[in-house]
């Protein structure tokens, strides 16, 4: 598990709130700062705290996966909610699972598998009211601890630190400008505030799948393969490097693996279990890009304003049906495209602060546009049975699209 993602120093998060002249002398200058610095406890406490407890309500919510009645939605970094969907027109948020650093997440049959930082932790969720912790695999995830900074490794749990949250500081103070005095008192203060069942369903945005008793995850250059053939026990078997570009997202197709990266998508055969072999390879210009797929067609979108860089925002429509020579249909321009999902004929993209589009995607050259929802920014979608699940920055959203032409709200889980 990530111990100290980096040091205090670096993830001050300075912001100047006011700079005004005083009254009394007007050749001095008062500033207010605002930092943050983390809060810690043991492994050992963080460890025996992930269990599920009452329901709380979504503050930034992440990535999504349901699983026959239930919804799992990530809180960014800091667990996962768990929603009995019995009920679409009115979901129930039953549980929350703290788990710090969590991002990523997969369910099958009664286990959840979700990251901590860099450790891999296995839940029993047979009982969504009491999921337990089964198995914690230490440094599965060694490219969350890619930081400058960090504790002695250790083994013993009691010893290592675990961010769980951040306090606030505000300082203020008053300074005759362009004077020495000045820069050493700023410094002073910079240095002191250093202390095997059926699988259920991903959205495009995920880092976690799963495939006959396997599960796959990416992280920013590499494949990594988990036996999970007993679901509570997932042993480590394999690492592929991808490619020096930044890796996104993962999404299962048959018996491949469509990933994501900010230079192209990549087709990788599984096949043979938890033996990915690269079959195909499609480059575009440099953008995150998460990628749903059907029979013949991969669907891609591309963002700007991101870490990978670019500022191309369109959907590529991507023929695969010789998929060691993929080639592009055609593109779309989009807003600033994320998630998207596809049942049938209707393709769904979260467009950002655009809002949520559907078309007829019938013809790959002619797609349509059905609906376009304003109003949230959106992050990513799960379309199946005739609903849509579509993750925003305000919250969860859940469209019945039964009539195409007439497709409605039914429900939203806000934030607090």
């Amino acid at each position: 598990m990530r111990r100290h993602p980096m040091s205090a120093l670096q993830l001050m998060v300075t912001v100047m709130l006011s700079i005004f002249l005083s009254n009394c002398d007007k050749e001095k200058v008062t500033q207010t700062y605002t930092w943050y610095t983390p809060d810690y406890k043991t492994l050992t406490e963080v460890r025996a705290e992930m269990k599920s407890g009452p329901g709380q309500p979504l503050k930034s919510p992440g990535k999504i996966y349901i699983y026959g009645n239930y919804i799992f939605l990530n809180e960014s970094n800091a667990g996962i909610h768990i929603i009995d969907n019995s009920q679409p027109s009115a979901p129930k948020n039953i549980a929350f699972i703290p788990i710090p650093g969590n991002v990523d997440l997969a369910v099958t049959g009664n286990t959840l598998y979700a990251d901590s930082y860099s450790d891999l932790v296995t839940f029993d969720i047979s009982n969504p009211l009491a999921v337990v912790a089964k198995k914690f695999t230490s440094e599965a995830f060694p490219y969350r601890n890619l930081y400058k900074y960090s504790v002695t490794r250790s083994t013993n749990t009691d010893s290592i630190q675990v961010i769980v949250g951040w306090t606030r500081h505000d300082t203020t103070y008053t300074y005759a400008p362009y004077r020495g005095p000045m820069y050493a008192d700023f410094n002073s203060l910079a240095s002191a505030s250093a202390a095997p069942n059926k699988s259920g369903i991903g959205g495009s945005m995920a880092r976690f799948t799963l495939m006959n008793n396997y599960l796959y995850t990416v992280s920013s250059r590499e494949l990594h393969a988990f036996d999970i053939s007993t679901p509570q026990d997932p042993q480590f078997v394999k690492k592929t490097f991808i490619d020096n570009q930044f890796i996104e997202t993962i999404y299962p197709f048959k018996n491949k693996l469509f990933i994501g990266s900010s230079a192209g998508m990549y087709i990788y055969d599984v096949s043979t279990p938890g033996n990915p072999v690269k079959q195909g390879q499609f480059t575009h210009v440099r953008s995150c890009d998460p990628v749903i797929a059907d029979d013949n067609t991969a669907w891609v979108t591309l963002r700007s304003g991101t870490t990978c860089g670019g500022n191309v925002n369109e959907l590529q429509v991507v023929n695969i049906t010789d998929v060691t020579k993929p080639s592009l249909i055609k593109t779309y321009s989009q807003t600033n495209p994320h998630g998207l999902s596809k049942e049938g004929n209707i393709l769904f993209i979260c467009d950002g602060k655009d809002g949520f589009k559907v078309y007829d995607a019938a013809d790959a050259n002619n797609l349509k546009l059905i609906k376009q929802i304003t109003g949230m920014e959106t992050f990513d979608v799960i379309s199946w049975n005739s609903k849509a699940l579509v993750v925003a920055k305000d919250g969860l959203y859940q469209f019945d699209y039964s009539n195409i032409r007439n497709i409605r709200l039914i429900s939203k889980i806000g934030l607090d």
